[in-house]
Formats: structure tokens, C-alpha cells, sequence
């Protein structure tokens, strides 16, 4: 008995996010351990290349603001491999509106201190 009313409000709750979906009104994504995995998820089906981490992240007006490293050429010794931090906008609702490299280096090597942690 209780299988079936879980499985009744699983529906009903799965009709009314398609409802709102058809009517225009998306839920805006506030959790954000579910945004980060989205735009890791994104960034690697439009690059190819696997998000290894997030050095940055903050909610902006606009919606999310992140960077991303991705590893884009294996090497070995690892710390030879070439790495990419990559600027990633996500809209409020955390869908991904554009991306850009910001920036190349090594693994093994330190980065001179930039201007604001970046």
C-alpha cells in the first residue's frame, strides 16, 4: 500500500514539473552541489575533455560563474600533462551559455600570483 501512494505522488510530482516545463516556467536551480556537477557535465560533452576540478565558482546576477581545469594533453611524467582553466557562465536555471580557455599551463608548475586569486 504505501509502494503505491509513493509511486501515486512520484507521478503526480513528475506531472506537474512537465506542466510547468510546458508553460514556460523552469525551477531555478538553488542547490549549488547540483550546478557544479551540470556545468562539469556540460563542458565535457562540448569539449571532450573530462572536468578534473572547480577553482572558482560564485553566483552572479546573471546566473553562475565558474572555472574549470580540464586536463587537455596527457604527458608523462604526469606533472608534465598540459592543463586548461576554462571561464564557465551558466545561466540561472544552470544551463550552460558560453565558455572560453582562460588560461594554459603545466600541472607541476606554480602559477605567478595574479590579481584577485585568478
Amino acid at each position: 500500500m504505501s509502494d503505491t501512494r509513493n509511486s501515486q505522488e512520484s507521478q503526480k510530482s513528475q506531472k506537474s514539473q512537465d506542466s510547468d516545463k510546458e508553460n514556460g516556467m523552469t525551477s531555478r536551480r538553488s542547490n549549488p552541489m547540483e550546478v557544479l556537477r551540470h556545468a562539469r557535465t556540460q563542458l565535457a560533452e562540448l569539449t571532450g575533455m573530462a572536468a578534473e576540478s572547480v577553482s572558482s565558482f560564485e553566483q552572479t546576477d546573471d546566473g553562475w560563474c565558474l572555472e574549470i581545469e580540464v586536463m587537455e594533453l596527457a604527458r608523462v611524467p604526469d606533472t608534465m600533462s598540459l592543463m586548461a582553466s576554462y571561464q564557465v557562465e551558466l545561466d540561472p536555471d544552470g544551463q550552460l551559455t558560453g565558455y572560453r580557455r582562460v588560461r594554459r599551463y603545466e600541472r607541476g608548475r606554480a602559477d605567478a600570483h595574479r590579481p584577485g586569486g585568478r
